[in-house]
């Protein structure tokens, strides 16, 4: 039998200006979702868990919480853009429509600009377009994030334990 390693993330150099990920997975966004984000997060508005409270607004139904629209669409794209960097900030964040309950998320990043890091020999800073959108093509959320990313070769090693006895 072969072990064949799977995807490992980008590192630096695989980062090219002008670059589109298409983030491969969607997600559909349920009521639990939003009302369990909002509470956990102390997000006490009503818009986002009180539906007889929502029907009164301009929208007529609960709104997702933004911050959970955040996590969710920067969460999407870890696998391509951060899996082996760390954020440095958000910019620009926007949220041109609505998310509602029962609507799939899907997302992409596009690389804007990158350069080496004058402090850090090893890294290298990254900056990234991504928009989220839902299953029509509306974007929902756009913003801009900037990561420190490791070049090839100086990425930590996972720990990956070996199977015993199997």
């Amino acid at each position: 039998m072969t072990t064949k390693q799977g995807w490992q993330g980008r590192v630096y150099e695989d980062f090219e200006v002008g670059d589109v990920y298409p983030h491969p997975l969607g997600r559909t966004v349920t009521q639990n979702d939003n009302i369990w984000f909002s509470l956990l997060t102390m997000n006490t508005n009503p818009i986002h868990f009180d539906s007889a409270y929502s029907a009164q607004t301009e929208w007529g139904t609960p709104l997702i919480n933004s911050a959970f629209t955040l996590s969710l669409v920067m969460g999407m794209s870890v696998g391509d853009i951060s899996q082996n960097a760390v954020n440095l900030g958000w910019d620009e964040i926007r949220l041109p429509n609505p998310l509602y309950e029962g609507d799939t998320v899907y997302a992409q990043s596009e690389v804007l600009d990158k350069r080496e890091s004058a402090s850090r020999p090893h890294q290298g800073i990254v900056t990234i377009r991504t928009t989220g959108m839902n299953q029509d093509g509306l974007p929902v959320i756009t913003f801009k994030r900037t990561v420190l990313v490791y070049k090839r070769g100086y990425t930590p090693k996972a720990h990956r334990p070996v199977l015993q006895g199997g």
